[in-house]
């Protein structure tokens, strides 16, 4: 029966290819993310058209939109005809039973398969379908004022009042938080995340970088028996440039599902660097919009100085007491060891410092507690200095050999309780 309506057939079968390009190129091209474009950007031709397009991302959505609806509007007018002509030669189940399966066809072979595939192989398919789908952009140019005038009017007849959102402000998420629990112990909690994620504006990336000294960097090529059975405690095995000393990548051992015996640079991801005065919020959102995991943090002649991880910007906000002297050296930072004296460790930072004996922080151009006793004494700590800072009187009492220390505090005057 179905022989007899071979070129309606054919039709619909083109039209079905036709709309799964469509369906395809869109969940493709809108799926492309940025580390993706920024690959494809210096690629041939094909890739440079496939970025290009995403230019005008409006313009390409309402061609991809339009060209989707006319060949669908296509394939179910010829649907209809078929359908009706198989009712008149007197077989009308068989017409409903075609409209169906028609239907079925359309939904899994030019909607739920092409998209499909369009998520999983974006940077292909973008590839594959860039001068196509470039020439039928192009062809709908003409009538983009047109379609762009009727979006306008009709938001203007129905939504008047519509207006874009502004950004949320503190208080706004403030009031978000306490308005979602009831449970005034996770308030607690979810407001000293906010809080957390407030201050990352305030901290600066060398107050919470890994030192350079705490970071085992490798030189390629790398070998597994480079690292000697141990993992860095970060979770990144640093590289750095072949002919220097200066970091270049790094590779998330945590993400290999097997670790290589040769070769591990092979495996390494891009990093970016970042001065030692940026904010962690700053270094973070650089981070996030470069899909990087580590931060290089360098000085102001451009030497590193330590490194920031993603997962160390974590810690920060959603650990109950985050603390890098216990991230990086598994000591807890300040411990009272009598009534009057607590040991220190030399990274921990003033902040922490001035907030946990409740006092104010006196002038200081430096950041940590090792920095202060640099500052004081003008020369490179050794066991057994001493030094005054405001309030606190600090003794050196250890000096590792990576030249970390650890500082004996006292106060003049003794907090009654400890913070």
């Amino acid at each position: 029966m179905l022989t007899a309506h071979w070129p309606w057939l054919v039709a619909m079968g083109t039209l079905i290819l036709g709309s799964a390009f469509f369906s395809a190129s869109e969940a493709a091209w809108f799926y492309l993310r940025e580390p993706d474009r920024r690959k494809m950007a210096p690629g041939n031709r094909a890739q440079r058209m496939a970025v290009g397009l995403l230019d005008d991302p409006d313009r390409l959505l309402t061609a991809v939109l339009f060209w989707n609806l006319a060949v669908n509007l296509a394939y179910f007018t010829i649907v209809s005809i078929v359908g009706l002509q198989i009712e008149r030669e007197g077989h009308a189940a068989r017409a409903g039973t075609f409209a169906a399966v028609s239907l079925l066809l359309l939904i899994v072979l030019s909607e739920m398969l092409p998209k499909s595939l369009g998520v999983l192989k974006p940077q292909a398919l973008t590839t594959w379908f860039a001068v196509p789908l470039s020439a039928t952009v192009r062809l709908v140019d003409p009538a983009l004022p047109v379609f762009r005038t009727a979006i306008l009017l009709s938001r203007r007849l129905f939504w008047p009042g519509f207006r874009p959102e502004p950004y949320l402000a503190v208080g706004d998420l403030e009031r978000a938080v306490e308005l979602s629990t009831g449970d005034a112990a996770l308030l607690d909690q979810e407001q000293t995340i906010l809080q957390r994620i407030v201050l990352l504006s305030e901290i600066r990336a060398d107050e919470l970088m890994r030192p350079r000294t705490q970071c085992r960097v490798f030189r390629p090529p790398v070998v597994l028996a480079d690292l000697d059975g141990r993992l860095p405690d970060s979770g990144y095995l640093i590289v750095t440039e072949p002919d220097s000393e200066e970091v270049a990548a790094a590779i998330d051992l945590g993400r290999l599902s097997s670790v290589p015996t040769k070769y591990l640079e092979q495996h390494a991801e891009p990093v970016v660097f970042v001065p030692w005065c940026a904010t962690v919020a700053s270094v973070l959102e650089t981070m996030t919009q470069r899909d990087c995991q580590v931060a290089v943090v360098v000085n102001e002649l451009g030497e590193t100085i330590g490194i920031l991880t993603f997962d160390d910007v974590l810690d920060t906000i959603f650990t109950h007491s985050p603390s890098r002297s216990q991230r990086l050296l598994h000591r807890v930072p300040i411990r009272r060891v009598a009534d009057d004296a607590w040991h220190v460790t030399g990274m921990t930072s003033l902040r922490r410092l001035t907030r946990h004996f409740g006092v104010s922080r006196p002038r200081s151009q430096s950041l940590t507690v090792a920095g202060v006793v640099q500052e004081t004494l003008q020369r490179i700590p050794q066991q057994g200095d001493e030094c005054r800072w405001g309030p606190f009187h600090l003794k050196v009492i250890e000096v590792s050999e990576l030249g970390q220390l650890t500082v004996e505090l006292t106060m003049s005057k003794p907090p009654e309780d400890d913070a």
